[in-house]
């Protein structure tokens, strides 16, 4: 009997886990589970035996470690006068007399006589009486003199048995010189064919060739490289599994798949494993049962397993995925630096981004993103669109009221509504805040034309049950799709909308406000503390021109004040000398008010960099939520990428930054060089799911990029005295007619 029938996972799931509010509980995550915990044995199984290893290794060092401790020592200190039973101060005589009483005891003759006892007493005696032997015993602790030291090994007596030495070195040398090397070989050979998160280098390899032999690539393009990655081959990979009824049922299971490309005889794509993989892939998109002894088995053994049970690709697809991306970035940045003459098309790398979530979820990209949940079905598709109602997408669902949305959903039962409900309620929503500034100019709000410019993006991880019941549109503004964003720049290329270059607006979020300058203005020759400052006030004041003539005028009006006659502020403060004095003391005063905000801003940017900096070095987390994915082998938990790009231009920004450890909220630094050309510049900071689809973030950023300012040399000035002046204009009179005499002697 099949033990995947529906059925009877639903009779062998526990009630506690039935009763469990915060799980869905639908057909397809009841088979998941259940296959889950059937490998639970022999995961456990696995734990306790390294437990009982572990606590067997602990017994047997703390034996060890107490027959040290008690074990007696071999080295006793031996003392005469203990044995001859007399004190330290004794004299020969009672030595004497001490030594003949206990011989008359102890002595072999006697009957109470012990020839061990007798010797220690005779020895003591010595060692006493004799110079000699006490000088001995003085020195060394023993009568006899210093005694021999020895140190051995303990080994079986047959290990250095004269005929056994042939194979006792035999063995070493087989062990040294053959198993060893062996081993260390075999471990090098297989840790070189892997690159990061496992991904063999040759699969590498397979994406470099075909991003650079075809830049652009759909969706489906990039399901076929995917599927030729050597991780499907047996050649490669020794848990791969073929079997004889492969020659029958996959040419079965080709016919019922469409637009499958089993023609392409590109190498490695026209290959069998090639072919045998992607046929799996596109029966595991479209959700199609397969004989369940063997390419159901396939389909999880061959695309979804790790090394040791039956799953291998399915679940490795977001990894190989994730290495498509890089590769593709890498050779963005390549092309994009002059060395590489044919770049990947962006929506190459977005398409293979498209399709982690679709490989995760189990659908294809023209299917409705509904079907993510559980218990929606195609039939039930057309409720959500007619006549009253449009729902589309999964924000709009969660917007609906509950009446409605209930009513809408009549025909599940309550359990089953609960289950959509439970899993929708869960899924992410994700609010962005964009900060752009230029962290190495001490104007960090203005950016000017080839500057690094860092995005900070901060992240905020909501659920959608946040949505529920409401129904205005305001929680979708950050939601943006790329072709709205792509309309939004070429309405601001053409000088339309709000957002245009030509009128005034207003300063955004991202765009930081200027810093005060530090310290006094500095005045200009020929400019007044009177005349010149509100006339820039008043040129501040206008309105900004509609053009680029007025905009001339009006910057030749601001310039007329400094272009006054020299002796004209000169004669002003001679007339108003208090007036003078005060706003100088005004603006000392304002100046030193503003050093302090500004050093006080230094000081509060200077702590955040050094706490970004300490937050780089942390280890990255990869457990963030839990995704449901029923068709999914494993658990699989929520990652992001974030990069910014260029959707006019169709160029990519900043490298995608893969984000595994957003659990509530994350911030994330991206940092490219400012564009060459002047004016406002839109860009897109995008943010996608790897694994559910339908819930991308789309944000459009505008960076206003000014002219560099030019770097003044200030050329130092020293001030003479009067005499010092004098001098010197006293020497280059002489030096003037010294040379005039010079002159007259040559003619």
């Amino acid at each position: 009997m099949c033990g995947w029938c529906p059925a009877l996972i639903r009779l062998t799931v526990p009630d506690e886990v039935k009763r469990d509010k915060g799980q869905c509980h639908c057909d397809d995550c009841a088979i998941k589970s259940s296959r889950l915990r059937s490998r639970e044995p022999a995961k456990q199984i696995k734990k306790k035996l390294i437990k009982i290893a572990i606590i067997l290794g602990w017994i047997l060092l703390t034996i060890t470690g107490y027959k040290v401790i008690n074990t007696q020592h071999d080295h006793v200190d031996w003392d005469p006068f203990k044995i001859l039973e007399i004190d330290p101060g004794a004299s020969l005589s009672e030595i004497k007399k001490a030594y003949r009483s206990l011989s008359l005891i102890y002595h072999p003759d006697m009957a109470t006589g012990d020839a061990t006892m007798f010797m220690k007493i005779a020895k003591a005696h010595a060692a006493l009486t004799d110079d000699e032997s006490r000088k001995n015993w003085e020195t060394y602790g023993n009568p006899d003199g210093p005694g021999a030291t020895s140190f051995g090994i303990a080994l079986p007596s047959w290990i250095i048995e004269k005929e056994n030495a042939v194979w006792v070195l035999g063995v070493y040398a087989l062990i040294f010189m053959v198993f060893l090397p062996v081993a260390v070989g075999v471990w090098w050979y297989r840790s070189v064919k892997f690159g990061g998160d496992q991904v063999l280098l040759a699969t590498s390899q397979i994406y470099f060739a075909f991003l650079h032999k075809t830049p652009y690539m759909v969706l489906k393009r990039v399901l076929m490289v995917l599927a030729a990655s050597y991780e499907f081959d047996k050649a490669h990979n020794s848990k791969i599994v073929e079997r004889p009824s492969d020659n029958i049922e996959i040419p079965q299971l080709m016919k019922e798949l469409p637009n499958l490309g089993e023609k392409n005889r590109e190498n490695p794509l026209g290959c069998s494993y090639s072919i045998k993989a992607r046929a799996l892939l596109h029966a595991h998109l479209t959700r199609l049962k397969l004989p369940p002894n063997t390419l159901e088995e396939d389909e999880v053994e061959a695309l979804m397993c790790d090394a040791a049970d039956k799953m291998y690709v399915l679940k490795k697809c977001p990894y190989l995925l994730q290495d498509f991306v890089q590769r593709a970035s890498q050779m963005i940045t390549l092309a994009l630096n002059g060395r590489l003459a044919r770049m990947p098309n962006l929506e190459t790398m977005e398409n293979a981004m498209k399709l982690c979530p679709m490989i995760v979820q189990a659908l294809w990209d023209n299917k409705s993103p509904l079907l993510q949940l559980p218990n929606i079905t195609e039939d039930l598709l057309r409720h959500f669109t007619n006549r009253k109602r449009n729902i589309r997408s999964l924000k709009h669902l969660a917007m609906m009221k509950s009446s409605d949305r209930r009513a809408m959903l009549r025909s599940l039962s309550d359990s089953q509504y609960s289950d959509v409900m439970t899993v929708l309620a869960n899924m992410p929503l994700i609010e962005l805040d964009v900060r752009s500034e230029v962290l190495d100019d001490e104007d960090s709000g203005t950016i000017t034309a080839g500057a690094i410019v860092t995005v900070t993006v901060t992240l905020v991880r909501k659920t959608l049950s946040t949505l529920f019941d409401k129904s205005d549109d305001k929680a979708l503004d950050n939601t943006e799709e790329p072709a709205a964003a792509e309309e939004a720049e070429q309405q601001l290329a053409n000088g339309g909308g709000e957002h245009s270059p030509n009128q005034a607006r207003k300063p955004k979020v991202w765009e930081k406000a200027p810093k005060k300058k530090k310290g006094k203005p500095k005045k200009k020759a020929g400019g007044g503390g009177g005349g010149h400052k509100p006339a820039q006030q008043a040129a501040k004041k206008q309105p900004q021109p509609a053009n680029n003539v007025a905009a001339s005028a009006a910057t030749a009006a601001a310039k007329k004040p400094s272009e006054a006659p020299a002796d004209a502020p000169s004669q002003q403060n001679k007339e108003n000398p208090p007036a003078k004095e005060k706003e100088e003391a005004s603006e000392e005063s304002s100046s030193g008010s503003e050093q302090s905000e500004a050093e006080e801003d230094d000081w509060e940017e200077l702590h955040q960099q050094v706490g970004r900096k300490e937050k780089v070095l942390e280890t990255k987390s990869k457990i963030s939520h839990s995704v449901h994915c029923p068709h999914f082998p494993e658990d699989k938990q929520e990652y992001w990428w974030i990069y910014i790009a260029d959707h006019k231009r169709k160029l990519l920004m900043t490298a995608p930054y893969l984000i595994t450890n957003l659990v509530d909220q994350e911030e994330v630094e991206l940092k490219f060089t400012a564009p060459s050309k002047l004016g406002i510049v839109s860009y897109s900071v995008i943010v996608r799911s790897d694994s559910y689809l339908d819930l991308d973030v789309f944000k459009v950023i505008k960076l206003d990029v000014k002219e560099p300012k030019e770097m003044l040399v200030v050329v130092p000035q020293w001030e003479l005295s009067e005499e010092e002046d004098d001098r010197n204009q006293e020497e280059s009179a002489v030096e003037d007619s010294d040379l005039a005499t010079d002159d007259d002697d040559d003619d």
